[in-house]
């Protein structure tokens, strides 16, 4: 073989799947004579083909804006850290299930949430106002502390919960006031878009504290259901106890058992 395909095993060795490299290797016996130029447009397109056919191998379920793959189910067995792909599912799966006919509340995807941390203050509508969000009375955010716009990362998540008829923020961290900075920065960013130049109450609301480092996400997703239910009969949030004993563990296995039913 030569010095080109060599050097660019050695590459590929570090940047790419194993499976995609034994799809590559075959071409680059089939071309000794290649210039240099010519290995790096075989590979860059069988490279792009193999990894659309494992990216496609890989997807578990398409759910409504969702799509999970297997690397995003794994979290769920634990002990992982949950990223933002599971938790945009579930509030998918809350406002479209489970909730379906409670028109009063709205689910904000990380997604979306970490765009209005990054925009200016006249840029929030841009994302808020296709959700209908002046006419939801509670509105759910999950909080990441990852302000870096241009990357991924965060190492811990929060829930943020708007009370409209309350005219509060709630936030409820299961990690000791962790993100209380996070938290208070981004209720103060989009306070003067939904109190429409009013002001609105912020409380730490008292939770369940996590025992590990990585339940923050189920934290999360466990509070945000258990507050919109009760939400839904007694149409306030500040009078729920949220210090009742909860079970991640069942929680993860719960999630898991709901995407092969819906992947069925």
């Amino acid at each position: 073989m030569s010095w080109v395909g060599k050097s660019l095993i050695a590459r590929l060795d570090i940047l790419s799947e194993p499976g995609v490299l034994r799809g590559l290797r075959p071409l680059i016996r089939l071309k000794p004579r290649s210039s240099k130029r010519s290995w790096v447009k075989i590979i860059k397109a069988k490279l792009f083909l193999n990894y659309t056919k494992m990216a496609k191998a890989s997807v578990v379920l398409s759910f409504h804006d969702i799509l999970l793959h297997r690397s995003d189910i794994e979290l769920l067995e634990g002990p992982h850290w949950l990223n933002d792909t599971i938790i945009s599912f579930y509030f998918e799966y809350l406002e479209k299930v489970v909730f379906s006919k409670e028109s009063d509340l709205l689910f904000v995807s990380p997604e979306v949430t970490q765009c209005i941390k990054m925009v200016q203050t006249e840029e929030i509508k841009t994302f808020l106002e296709p959700l209908h969000v002046n006419l939801k009375k509670f509105v759910f955010f999950a909080l990441n502390d990852n302000n870096t716009p241009d990357m991924a990362g965060g190492s811990h998540w929060s829930l943020l919960v708007y009370s409209r008829p309350e005219n509060c923020f709630f936030h409820l961290d299961s990690s000791q006031a962790t993100n209380h900075d996070v938290a208070w920065e981004f209720a103060s960013h989009i306070m003067s878009y939904l109190a429409k130049g009013g002001s609105i109450n912020f409380v730490d609301k008292e939770c369940i504290q996590q025992s590990n480092g990585y339940d923050c996400g189920i934290h999360v997703i466990i509070n945000a259901e258990r507050l919109a239910e009760y939400s839904c009969i007694h149409r306030n949030m500040g009078s729920c106890n949220m210090l009742t004993k909860i079970n991640p563990n069942a929680k993860r296995k719960e999630i898991k058992k709901i995407i092969q039913n819906l992947s069925h």
